[in-house]
């Protein structure tokens, strides 16, 4: 399953909780579409703000509707206790794989981050991505602390935070990474505006916000890279600017995501969890605008 594109949807909510019929017309898109794999959870998933009752909710529903997909479930939490509740949850929901940030309020030194892995590789039976986000979790990965955690049982992918826009540099970042890493562990680019430049340098997986929402595109351009047709990748992200440029204005994907799945009829407008806010009218008629533009319907 860490291969080709990972796909991570909103979990969007109404006044009563979750909006569970929002989240499954989401999840349907991506199934027509058959991405390799979904990301449950995640960051856009809003997996920080919701109970351990609501994860659990939505793991076995994604589980549930996922039409044979493999599932990664997100078990980020501050105290590893809760952790692995969490992983115990997903692997009952019947998760195929795991998404583990380290989210912490102290800041963790390395000896931390690295116990922190092996509290959890040891308690688990499922596979799992080691997911580099410093910009929520605020956690830095070195690449040697990465080789060092990949040693550890279930250690299966790196979700990478992104690479540099310039091919080769992207190229010599992924190789001296690999480069530390077991041949059994995958490397997977996130964020979006990377992504094109990410899987051209040798990126195994995307793990694609842009894929929660538009799956034929976002597939489009993985399964270019898959076939090594990496001018057709170069021109397909390219021709996407205009999304990752609202991405950059709104301080990330997520607002702007949001405003989208509202814009297209599967979400209600004000969807994210408090505090989030939904962005003013006047930016999600840009949202709306840049989507017609592009053809994002779907």
């Amino acid at each position: 399953m860490f291969k080709g594109l990972s796909a991570f949807p909103l979990t969007p909510l109404n006044a009563s909780g979750i909006d569970e019929k929002a989240f499954l017309n989401i999840l349907k898109r991506l199934t027509d579409a058959q991405v390799d794999s979904l990301g449950i959870l995640g960051s856009t998933g809003s997996y920080a703000y919701f109970t351990r009752e609501q994860r659990k909710r939505i793991a076995t529903l994604a589980v549930q509707h996922a039409d044979n997909i493999p599932v990664m479930v997100s078990i980020g939490a501050i105290s590893t206790d809760e952790v692995l509740r969490l992983a115990d949850d997903a692997q009952q929901a019947g998760a195929s794989a795991l998404l583990l940030p380290a989210v912490s309020y102290q800041k963790l030194n390395d000896e931390e981050v690295f116990g922190f892995y092996q509290d959890v590789s040891r308690h688990v039976s499922l596979p799992i991505c080691v997911y580099d986000n410093p910009g929520t979790t605020h956690t830095v990965f070195s690449d040697a602390l990465h080789a060092r955690i990949a040693t550890l049982p279930h250690i299966a992918s790196i979700k990478i935070p992104g690479v540099p826009a310039d091919i080769a540099a992207a190229t010599e970042r992924v190789q001296a990474l690999r480069t530390d890493l077991p041949a059994s562990v995958s490397i997977g680019v996130s964020g979006d505006a990377f992504a094109g430049a990410g899987l051209i340098a040798g990126c195994d997986l995307w793990y694609s916000v842009c894929g929660g929402l538009f799956p034929r595109t976002a597939k489009a351009i993985t399964d270019a890279a898959m076939a090594g047709d990496f001018a057709s990748v170069a021109a397909q992200a390219q021709r996407l600017a205009p999304l990752w440029a609202l991405f950059t204005r709104h301080g990330g994907s997520l607002r702007v995501i949001a405003a989208a799945a509202s814009s297209l009829g599967l979400a209600e407008m004000d969807c994210l969890p408090r505090p989030l806010r939904p962005l003013a009218a006047a930016e999600a008629a840009e949202v709306h605008k840049v989507i017609l533009g592009l053809e994002l319907g779907e």
